[in-house]
């Protein structure tokens, strides 16, 4: 028995649906607010960390999103989202690297500079610091306060932006000769990449791909898959939308600025 505690929104969460649904496995959906209900002393003891994803597996807790996409693949081999050859599952393994140690960070930055922001202003400054202050991983709280206090004027932002072209210019060349990250075929580390770009997409910040004619064509390409709208399109509620579609200031001028200063 599979069970997945997750949110919609989450881009970690996102990327473990997507692999359920491409290998159609069934399983039962705890949903969290993380609001706080992630800080309680029951799911600490599946996750630590105190985020989401955590997949449930028979009783067993795997958690960090990449390990739990290959450890479904080592379960559910049936349908492959390795490639065969080295080379191929090399890609695969870097993608993910490069995901979990740069562009997830990148990824919470800008959307808290630019979606969540309002939100966490509006909130009782003492609720607002409890919630920080409660997360396991201080050094990611510290970036959230300061892109709340600061917006895209935040000194994380601009990095953010480098991550995110280093991304871009990764699916450029690795589209040039083929439909997908590591090959001909749809992978792991598409899945692994896919929310972040859908992300900036909803973050209106597409223009950030305009100059890699690749990376459009793999974006329509992926984001097209029955697994992809499933996973992510089409559970989005109206309020999981709504951060994205309230986004007052059109943020492409001031990431125009940083793509040219990258």
């Amino acid at each position: 028995m599979l069970e997945l505690y997750h949110t919609v929104n989450s881009v970690c969460a996102q990327k473990v649906r997507i692999e359920l649904a491409e290998k159609d496995l069934d399983w039962e959906s705890h949903q969290m607010t993380l609001r706080g209900d992630q800080f309680d002393e029951a799911y600490l003891k599946l996750n630590p960390n105190g985020v989401v994803p955590t997949l449930i597996h028979d009783g067993q807790p795997v958690i960090e999103s990449s390990v739990i996409l290959y450890y479904l693949e080592d379960c559910f081999p049936d349908v492959r989202l390795m490639p065969k050859d080295p080379m191929g599952r090399v890609t695969v393994r870097l993608f993910n690297k490069f995901i979990d140690e740069y562009v997830h960070n990148a990824c919470t930055v800008l959307t808290f500079a630019i979606a969540f922001r309002t939100r966490f202003q509006k909130m009782d400054p003492v609720n607002r610091e409890s919630y920080l202050s409660g997360a396991p991983n201080q050094k990611r709280s510290d970036y959230k306060r300061d892109v709340i206090a600061q917006g895209l004027d935040s000194k994380f932002c601009v990095e953010a932006v480098g991550h995110f072209i280093k991304l871009l210019q990764w699916i450029e060349r690795a589209t040039l000769d083929h439909d997908f990250l590591a090959g001909d075929e749809f992978s792991l580390a598409d899945i692994a990449v896919i929310p972040y770009v859908i992300r900036l997409d909803m973050l209106r910040l597409a223009p950030m791909w305009h100059s890699y004619p690749h990376v459009a064509a793999w974006y329509e390409r992926t984001r097209k898959r029955p697994a992809v709208e499933r996973a992510i399109v089409s559970s989005m509620t109206a309020v999981d939308r709504a951060p994205f579609e309230e986004i007052s200031v059109d943020p492409w001028p001031a990431i125009g600025r940083m793509v040219e200063q990258a």
